[in-house]
């Protein structure tokens, strides 16, 4: 007899909120780009490259308020002229090295979270590991002389003009709006996604014994208490942590994706409720983990989870995906018969 192919089911699903079960605020930063004649690429390689302390990082991680000091400080990363040059020094001119290098690793999920300044102590010691460390410069291509010894090939690309640029001769620095783009950016992440969230309200819907634990973990900030996405109480359902069982947010704990920190913190969390539920616990190879960040992805599988990448506008496949791994129905007939 053949063995059988049913999955194993997981004992928990843990979802990243921003580009996930939210809309990804990386469209809004596109919009941006494209309204405004910004360089594409230019302001997700900013905040990327102003890891692991850009002021991005440390709203993130909980440690400065989001207030007027916050915004002159973004407004200053995206400003950076030593990272400007090296935008056009390495990468403009090589849009696969740009895609590659500035990626959105270093942006966060934007949720209304609850109205207080974060009070934990950070403990994060986030190195920018989302950074690619790619140099810019492509390596010589190499030929065998035949007798042991490589050589570099004659027809190796010469280095981009740009690459002896000095700053008087680039372009000059985007005046970024920073304020407005960040609040564009939460605006849009606001949005529900079409596909993720009905699934998301599917498996609540079930009874607590025939689902999976429901998690969230998200690189969040906190809005100020006086801010319209901080009213909850008069929207609960805009509240993300209504959908969870567990939810870890950066913000409220230090820490931020992909410091393999705060996955140990929301398994243990995971532990916790499942066994205060009757159950025996719940370990990080028992969780399937959903992220649009290829690194906050690598940092789950190292420690044991299973993934599954969201991908931007196709995100019907990871909900296909999930059913795979689930053994669940999370997918209304319409849908399913106009995407499978």
């Amino acid at each position: 007899m053949a063995p059988s192919t049913t999955p194993t089911p997981p004992k928990a699903i843990v979802f990243d909120i921003g580009g996930v079960c939210v809309l990804s605020p990386l469209e809004a930063i596109t919009t941006y780009e494209n309204k405004n004649n910004t360089p594409s690429g230019w302001i997700n390689f900013a905040i990327s490259r102003s890891a692991p302390n850009g002021f991005w990082q440390r709203l993130e991680r909980g440690e400065i308020k989001m207030d007027e000091q916050f915004f002159k400080g973004f407004h200053a990363d995206l400003r950076n002229e030593k990272l400007w040059k090296e935008y056009h020094t390495n990468f403009r001119n090589d849009k696969k090295k740009l895609k590659h290098v500035a990626n959105p690793t270093q942006l966060g999920d934007h949720v209304s979270l609850k109205a207080e300044a974060a009070n934990s102590t950070p403990t994060d010691q986030d190195r920018g590991a989302q950074t690619s460390g790619v140099s810019g410069q492509k390596a010589p291509e190499m030929r065998d002389e035949g007798n042991g010894r490589t050589q570099p090939s004659s027809s190796s690309s010469p280095s981009p003009p740009e690459a002896t640029s000095t700053l008087d001769s680039l372009p000059p620095l985007p005046d970024i709006d920073g304020e407005s783009l960040f609040w564009s950016m939460m605006a849009h992440a606001r949005n529900p996604d079409p596909y993720i969230f009905p699934a998301l309200l599917r498996l609540e819907k079930l009874p607590y014994k025939e689902r999976p634990i429901m998690a969230a973990l998200s690189n969040t900030t906190i809005f100020p208490p006086d801010h319209p996405y901080s009213r909850l109480e008069e929207a609960p359902e805009n509240d993300p942590r209504s959908h969870f069982d567990v939810f870890v947010s950066s913000a409220d704990v230090g820490l931020r994706k992909p410091d393999p920190k705060i996955y140990k913190l929301a398994v243990e969390k995971l532990d916790r409720f499942d066994k205060e539920h009757g159950g025996d616990g719940v370990k990080a190879e028992d969780c399937i983990f959903l992220d649009d960040i290829g690194e906050n992805l690598k940092t789950a599988r190292s420690l044991g989870m299973k993934t599954i990448k969201v991908i931007l506008g196709k995100t019907w496949r990871a909900v296909k995906e999930l059913e795979q791994g689930t053994g669940l129905d999370l997918m209304d007939d319409r849908t399913r018969r106009s995407k499978l």
